[in-house]
């Protein structure tokens, strides 16, 4: 769709990833400022951060099917949500809660149907969607997790934005020490083994599953950048379209 922006803020930057539901009040508060500037035609996808992989892993929900983890990690999230949209609406955007819960159905851990029209139509009225991370029932396992980058991935490779961002709390991909410019999927196996897991409980796969992710968008034909949110004004460049980060290319 011409226009439109898909944004990602990791689970890292929004919450202390350590210690159970515990947001980080002001960088989220510092985020809905910038994000308020961008304009219309901007989806939001966050990340569930502390707010979601605790309970996750404690209800070992990616092995198993458990009712009450469903349940529990799902209000844990939303939670979660409630604040990113409280803190949109104060900042000056027109923010509506979308919970992939009720519109998500995996297949052995991948999307297999989201329902997606209500997300283009609040776009189409000026109103800023936020997805996040979720739990979500699954065809083979009974539920599973879907993570905000498989959201990501799976709304770009739909709707073709013109530009998706993915705000962590690092820079980009590093490689021996050194921020890598672009990366291309024949990268991944020279730098594959240096990514190391996330800061915290992190049940989707930290920065290999996001590269993961954005590869395989990328073969698609959508590239995207990984930043550093957590640095004012990375959100407004990236939105720009600049290179402000890692940018993530196609086949080699």
């Amino acid at each position: 769709m011409t226009g439109i922006k898909i944004l990602k803020i990791g689970g890292s930057v929004l919450t202390d990833k350590a210690r159970l539901e515990s947001a980080r009040f002001e960088v989220v508060e510092r985020i809905a400022a910038e994000i308020a500037g961008a304009g219309e035609g901007l989806i939001l996808v966050h990340g569930a951060g502390s707010f979601g992989h605790i309970h996750a892993k404690n209800f070992g929900l990616v092995e198993m099917f458990s009712p009450e983890g469903v349940l529990q990690t799902h209000r844990s999230v939303v939670r979660l949500n409630d604040l990113v949209v409280e803190s949109l609406t104060g900042a000056g955007s027109n923010p509506v809660p979308v919970h992939p819960l009720s519109s998500t159905i995996l297949k052995d851990g991948r999307i297999d149907l989201m329902e997606i029209g209500p997300v283009v139509e609040m776009v189409n009225r000026g109103l800023l969607p936020v997805l996040h991370g979720d739990v979500a029932m699954d065809r083979v396992k009974g539920a599973g997790i879907v993570s905000g980058d498989q959201l990501v991935s799976h709304l770009a490779r739909a709707l073709k934005p013109e530009i998706v961002g993915l705000g962590t709390a690092v820079d980009g991909v590093i490689h021996n020490g050194e921020l890598l410019a672009e990366v291309r999927r024949s990268d991944l196996s020279k730098i594959g083994s240096d990514l190391g897991p996330s800061a915290g409980v992190d049940v989707t796969g930290g920065m290999r599953g996001k590269l993961q992710e954005l590869l395989d968008l990328a073969d698609d034909g959508v590239s995207s950048t990984i930043f550093n949110a957590e640095k004012p004004g990375m959100i407004e460049r990236a939105l720009r379209g600049e290179r402000a980060g890692t940018f993530v290319e196609g086949r080699a």
